[in-house]
């Protein structure tokens, strides 16, 4: 089934959501501020997405400038901030079987199908 990691606040995430109820497909919707991912669940986004941790952090938040951007972490150090704060983590993000996107714009989600 598809699932969509979404943040019902945000106008990109909101516009993704009507692409998958437009598709007339089955999804799940995961409110991930709400239901935070697993690091083995995050882990595996991540893989799907091809991309390296960095790649998935919303470098504008003001967590991330204020407590990680001068910082050198490690893969699984910006894992576990998007964790700890899962505001950081980019979105919507669509998952369907072995692939995922970042609907980032929101017509990226019609590569999922």
């Amino acid at each position: 089934m598809i699932k969509i990691y979404h943040n019902p606040r945000c106008r990109k995430s909101r516009e993704g959501l009507t692409i998958l109820e437009q598709s007339g497909k089955e999804f799940e919707i995961i409110k991930y501020l709400d239901d935070v991912p697993t690091e083995n669940e995050l882990s595996s986004i991540i893989k799907k997405l091809g991309i390296s941790p960095i790649q998935l952090i919303r470098k504008t938040e003001k967590i991330w400038k204020e407590n990680y951007k001068a910082k050198e972490l490690s893969d699984e150090e910006i894992i576990a901030a998007m964790l700890e704060n899962p505001k950081l983590i980019e979105r919507p993000i669509v998952v369907y079987k072995n692939k995922a996107v970042i609907g980032r714009p929101p017509s990226n989600i019609l590569e999922i199908f």
